[in-house]
């Protein structure tokens, strides 16, 4: 969508903080001994104190209230009783709402606990180049260029990124235009970014895949070359200078 009044800002305002303080809250609560639907159902209860409806629920029939995705998953992450969180594990939590008509968007990677298996330097990889990506944007900027700009910054690193998970417009439903801001040069796509456009724009950094496959159970998602991904993803109003970040209360950047 686009902002044109300062209504439509504070309804994108109040939902992304609704999204963004139920990640932030999700990612303090996870412990090891915890199964990933209990995670989900302590999301679920502070998006519906927002009075917000889980975006993925609403719009694909998604089996939970947030996308909880361990390890070798990449994302889409069915929340599960049988899931134990262990020591160690490289968790994503994507956290997406509806609140009063507007949708927002966010997730972040992290490794639970101490980093045993030495995932830390990808979480941290996946944060910056968030960060540098999302301050390069700004009206009139084409979308490849910034795709672009993160797949450099990956293999800076040693790293890849998966070329079939993209970010995306949102604000009146979960996925609108633009439909794909890809994590590399898509020569095919000469859109620009918009002024005053509302944007979730998603680093998909991994070590060893290029794309993600969905697995048996029809949503998780895992590499074509096995390994793993860190993601990390902000909401924002694209603006002539700096971008809105409307998730900034989510804190992955702290």
């Amino acid at each position: 969508m686009s902002i044109t009044n300062e209504a439509e800002l504070i309804g994108m305002q109040k939902a992304s903080e609704a999204v963004a303080y139920t990640l932030k809250k999700m990612c303090s609560y996870a412990q090891p001994g915890m199964t990933t639907k209990e995670l989900d159902n302590y999301g679920a209860k502070i998006l519906s104190g927002f009075g917000a409806k889980s975006a993925p629920f609403a719009t694909y029939g998604f089996p939970g209230w947030t996308c909880i995705s361990v390890n070798n998953e990449f994302c889409h992450g069915i929340p599960s009783d049988k899931r134990i969180l262990q020591e160690g594990d490289l968790i994503n939590i994507d956290v997406s709402a509806e609140l009063n008509d507007f949708w927002s968007d966010n997730g972040s990677s992290f490794v639970l606990g101490e980093d045993i298996h030495q995932y830390q330097k990808l979480v941290n990889v996946s944060k910056e180049i968030l960060h540098k990506a999302i301050y390069n944007i700004k009206g009139g900027v084409l979308i490849s260029d910034i795709g672009h700009l993160i797949e450099t910054e990956a293999k800076k690193h040693g790293y890849k990124v998966i070329k079939n998970l993209t970010g995306h417009g949102v604000g009146r439903g979960l996925h609108e235009e633009p439909h794909e801001i890809a994590n590399y040069r898509d020569v095919f796509n000469r859109k620009r970014f918009r002024k005053n456009s509302v944007v979730a724009i998603e680093t998909f950094i991994s070590t060893t895949s290029t794309y993600a496959e969905t697995t048996n159970d029809g949503w998780t998602m895992v590499g074509n070359r096995g390994g793993f991904m860190a993601q990390h993803e902000h909401t924002i109003v694209v603006t002539d200078g700096e971008p809105v970040v409307l998730t900034a209360m989510n804190e992955i950047w702290n």
